[in-house]
This record gives C-alpha cells, structure tokens and sequence, in this order.
C-alpha cells in the first residue's frame, strides 16, 4: 500500500546545551522555493542569531534533499538535521535550527547531537499524519443489509465518515487501496448482492484525532 509520512501541522522545539540555545522551527512545504523562502523568513526574523541552520526534503519519493551548515563547521549541522528528516520518513518538510550560542565552544560530536536533537524536539511538538492512497467508497443498501456493512467496516478498522437513511442507507468510507477488493466481494457476499457500490472515488487520506483528512487523487 502507497502511504507517506508529512507535516501536517508545523511546530517548534528548543533545547539548550552549555548555556547555547536551539530553536527548531518545522513546516510542511511542497516545493524548493516554498522550503527557500519558509528559511529566508527565518533569517529575518531570527536576524541577531549566531546561526540558522537548514533542512528540508521534498518530493513523493524524498528525491529532492538539501541542507546547510550555515556557518557551522562542516557536517556538523544540516547532514545530522535532514538525517533526522529522513529517519522519520518525512516527506515535503523543511526545518530551520536557529542557534544563540552560549560562550561555550561545544565540538563537533556536540553540535551534531545538539543539531539533532533540536529537531526532534520540533517535530514532537508538529502534527504528523500518515497519507494512505485509497477510495471514498459509496455503498448504498436495504435497511437489513445495512447491519452487516457496518460489522464488515469495523472488522476491518474502517470508519464510516458520512451515512444518509432515506428509502435506503448509504454509507461512505475510506478504504485502502490494497482491501478495495477484498471489501467489496466480503460485502456483495454478506448483504447477498443488494449492496450497490456507487462511487470509488481515488483519493489520498489520513487520520488526525479521529477526525478524516481527505485529498483527491493517488500518491504517485
């Protein structure tokens, strides 16, 4: 099943090591110039900072990948930074480390922990969602089919996200693209052919505290 991992919600986080302070800034962006512009914004506004390291990977397939050290010794920023990107299996996120140093020189081992460890604290603090490429699936039925549609959607964890009980019920909800199949054929079975499945809709979807998150179209 195609699925992906994004920021849904950008946050920050902030650490201090030896007096130094890390602020972690994370946000969702969906090309290069938007990831280049969220850093030059905070830049600006974190103009007096000894530094603004930067991350950010964008693309289906995270194919496009760019970090900056900033001033800090080589390697010792963004690598460990779009690491922790990558680790987490982020996709269309950029993240921003602004750092005030402290007076206390912290070597290089320490600047990469402190780096990475920055960013984890900012993306504990972002809403992070799982995309699923799926179908809105409309099912209409009789009043007797319907009980057996809905054993079958909570035996499979699938929630229904819309009903409408006129003459008949219909029922939409979200299914993964992998158990489109198999859904359909366990309830043409279980209703004895009165279930009519009237859209499939291609969508991508996810979940956030219970609460559906609907795209059109597939992942790629």
């Amino acid at each position: 099943m195609k699925q992906i991992k994004i920021v849904y919600q950008g946050g920050e986080g902030e650490i201090v090591e030896k007096k130094s302070r890390f602020i972690a800034t994370v946000r969702p962006v969906n090309s290069e110039e938007e990831a280049l512009e969220f850093i030059a914004e905070l830049k600006k506004k974190y103009w007096n900072a000894s530094h603004n390291c930067s991350a950010f990977v964008v693309g289906e397939k995270q194919e496009l990948q760019r970090c900056s050290d900033d001033g800090e010794p080589q390697g010792t920023a963004g690598r460990p930074m779009l690491e922790v990107l990558l680790g987490t299996e982020l996709h269309n996120a950029a993240v921003v480390v602004t750092r005030y140093f402290g007076g206390t020189l912290l070597g290089t081992g320490g600047l990469v922990r402190a780096y990475s460890k920055a960013v984890q604290e900012g993306l504990k603090n972002s809403r992070i969602i799982e995309k699923k490429s799926g179908f809105l699936l409309k099912i209409r039925t009789d009043y007797n089919g319907i009980g057996k549609i809905q054993y079958l959607l909570g035996q499979r964890g699938l929630t229904i996200t819309n009903s409408e009980y006129t003459d008949s019920v219909t029922v939409e909800t979200l299914v993964p693209e992998d158990e489109l199949t198999g859904l359909k054929e366990a309830v043409t079975e279980g209703t004895n052919g009165r279930a009519v499945f009237e859209t499939e809709k291609p969508v991508c979807f996810a979940f956030l505290e219970g609460e559906p998150i609907i795209q059109e179209g597939k992942i790629p």
